[in-house]
């Protein structure tokens, strides 16, 4: 016999089930991915995924956390959207400032680039970082060309993090690219210099650089131009 307080604990588990199969299956599309990918990034089968979706099978908090993962968002954005999901309808986009930030890296020394992956890990930073060396690198990572074209162009970094010394396609040229063409203009990009009277650095500003930072680049830096940048760095930081 099922007693009334345990229909109704029933219930509020199939609404909670049904909830997250919602936002998981928003965030899905949003990002443009199938199931299938889904399942692939989260180590998964694709009918459990399915499963999910359709708010058929409870899940558990390790496979929520693989999910989040591979969504690129923290678990605590998924709770919240199911607490909200109530009152959104079935095409409400999710919140994409909940999403952990792709960081692209361009930098052609590799002193500078242990140093700075490294004090990024140290800080908890646990977020895809992407390195490329010169400025035609860092061309074709954001326009999906040359040896990055089978990259899916709505996987964009959120944040770029330019060295203006590069061989090839200057620094300043690359910056001007990315702030002249309607896909990239957005992603804020911070500048690596040396020095802080490098006038170069300090131009950059007038093409559309949101800040300028003297490497090496530790947190700390980071987080004294976050206000600058809009971007709430907590998200950046995945609890272990």
């Amino acid at each position: 016999m099922i007693t009334h307080e345990t229909n109704g604990l029933l219930v509020q588990t199939i609404e909670v089930t049904t909830r997250f199969g919602k936002v998981l299956r928003t965030w899905r599309s949003k990002l443009g991915i199938s199931q299938e990918e889904l399942a692939g990034r989260a180590g998964l089968h694709r009918t459990y995924v399915s499963d999910v979706e359709r708010g058929t099978r409870n899940v558990s908090l390790a496979s929520i956390d693989k999910l989040a993962k591979a969504l690129e968002v923290s678990v605590a954005t998924l709770f919240a959207e199911i607490s909200d999901s109530g009152t959104e309808s079935p095409d409400a986009r999710p919140d994409l400032s909940g999403r952990l930030v792709d960081i692209l890296y361009v930098e052609d020394r590799q002193d500078d680039i242990d140093l700075t992956v490294s004090a990024l890990k140290k800080s908890n930073i646990s977020n895809r970082i992407y390195v490329v060396r010169d400025g035609l690198q860092a061309l074709d990572f954001l326009n999906c060309r040359g040896q990055y074209a089978d990259r899916r162009e709505v996987v964009r970094p959120q944040l770029i993090l330019l060295d203006l010394n590069l061989p090839g396609i200057s620094g300043l040229e690359v910056l001007r690219q990315i702030k002249t063409q309607h896909r990239t203009r957005d992603i804020p990009v911070i500048i690596l210099t040396a020095s802080e009277n490098d006038r170069d650095a300090i131009s950059s500003k007038q093409l559309g650089a949101q800040a300028y930072i003297v490497k090496p680049v530790v947190i700390q830096s980071l987080a004294e131009v976050a206000p600058q940048l809009n971007l709430q760095w907590a998200l950046l930081q995945r609890n272990s």
